[in-house]
């Protein structure tokens, strides 16, 4: 029988570690950039309805940061977990 992959035993692992983690990092670079630039033009701060997730608007670039980290960062993870699970084949050879 053959073992699994590293990257298949921590598969639920990796997608939610990593987008929690992600997102939090993504949460902080928002609120550093709005801090940094205030308002601005940003004519509407988005904070109901389908408005918090457009781009455009005040919390809608906060939340397409965390969203943006997240998926980076899971995918950081996938990589990593998979190079490792390499590694550690070849050394069990």
């Amino acid at each position: 029988m053959a073992s699994r992959t590293l990257s298949s035993r921590a598969f639920w692992l990796t997608l939610v570690g990593g987008m929690l983690t992600g997102m939090g990092n993504g949460s902080v670079f928002g609120a550093a950039t709005m801090c940094l630039v205030g308002r601005g033009s940003f004519g509407n701060w988005g904070g109901d309805g389908h408005l918090a997730f457009n781009p455009f608007t005040f919390s809608g670039f906060v939340d397409w940061c965390m969203i943006v980290f997240g998926i980076a960062y899971v995918v950081i993870l996938a990589v990593s977990m998979t190079r490792h699970g390499k590694l550690e084949a070849a050394a069990q050879v």
